[in-house]
C-alpha cells in the first residue's frame, strides 16, 4: 500500500520531495508512520537528487507580514519561456499573499499593461479587488495606465526597491515552484498547450499542495479554515 501510493504520487508530483508526498498522503487520511514511509521512501530510492548549492554571499533575510485576510495584498510578476520552435513567451502571475493562492497565470507572446489590466478586472469579477498590489519597477507596472487602473479601482501601488526581489518574497516563492512543476517539467507546442497545462497545476496548487508556511494545509484549505474561526469568534 505504501510502495504503491509512494510511486503513484511521486510520478505524478516527480519535483516533490518526502515532505510533501508524506503531507500528501496524509491530507488523503492515511495515518502511516512517518519513520516507515521515509524507510520505504528509501527503499524506493526516490530521494531527489540535491544539486550543490553556489556559494553566494550573505543575505538579510526579509520577512513579509502576512495579511490576515483575502484581498488585502496581492503580489504580481512576470516570468518568461519558450515554446519548442524557440518562440519566447511570457507569463503573468498574482497571488494573495493571505493564502498563497494562485489567483491566475496569463500566458501570452505580449503582455502590456492594458492586457494585464483587462485580465485584472476579469479575476475581480468573482474575487473583488485588493486593498493592494505588491509588484517590481517593470515597464508594465510604472505605466500610467497601470497606475491609472489601481487609482480608479482604489488600489494601491506598493513597488519594491529596484534590485530587490526579496521584498516580494511570495510571489518570487510562487515563481520558482512553478517554474519546478511546470516550465523547467514540459515542452510547450503552443500558448493553449502551456496554459492548459498551466491551469490544470493551478487547481492542484490551490486545492491539493500542502504548503509549509500554512501549517502544511493547502490554499483553499488554509482559508476555509480562516473563515471557520473567524466565524467561531463571531458566534462567541
Amino acid at each position: 500500500m505504501i510502495e504503491d501510493l509512494l510511486k503513484t504520487l511521486s510520478a505524478q508530483y516527480p519535483t516533490y520531495g518526502f515532505q510533501k508526498l508524506f503531507n500528501l498522503i496524509r491530507l488523503a487520511d492515511y495515518s502511516f508512520n512517518h519513520k516507515r514511509v521515509y524507510r520505504i521512501y528509501c527503499d524506493l530510492r526516490l530521494n531527489l537528487k540535491i544539486k550543490p548549492k553556489k556559494r553566494l554571499a550573505p543575505r538579510t533575510k526579509i520577512t513579509l507580514a502576512q495579511p490576515n485576510n483575502i484581498n488585502q495584498c496581492w503580489s504580481l510578476d512576470f516570468m518568461s519561456d519558450a515554446l519548442t520552435n524557440g518562440r519566447r513567451i511570457r507569463t503573468a502571475n498574482v497571488i494573495d499573499d493571505c493564502n498563497r493562492e494562485a489567483l491566475g497565470i496569463l500566458i501570452s507572446f505580449s503582455l502590456t499593461s492594458k492586457r494585464i489590466t483587462r485580465w485584472l478586472d476579469q479575476l475581480a469579477i468573482s474575487r473583488g479587488y485588493p486593498n493592494r498590489i505588491r509588484v517590481d519597477n517593470g515597464p508594465e507596472n510604472i505605466s500610467h495606465h497601470f497606475q491609472n487602473w489601481a487609482k480608479s479601482h482604489g488600489i494601491f501601488i506598493q513597488y519594491i526597491q529596484p534590485g530587490k526581489p526579496a521584498q516580494n518574497a511570495y510571489i518570487e516563492r510562487f515563481n520558482r515552484t512553478y517554474r519546478e512543476a511546470v516550465l523547467d517539467m514540459y515542452l510547450f507546442r503552443d500558448i493553449s498547450q502551456a496554459q492548459h497545462i498551466t491551469n490544470t497545476w493551478i487547481k492542484h496548487y490551490n486545492e491539493e499542495r500542502p504548503h509549509e508556511s500554512l501549517n502544511n494545509q493547502s490554499p483553499r484549505s488554509f482559508i476555509n479554515q480562516l473563515n471557520q474561526n473567524y466565524s467561531s469568534c463571531e458566534v462567541g
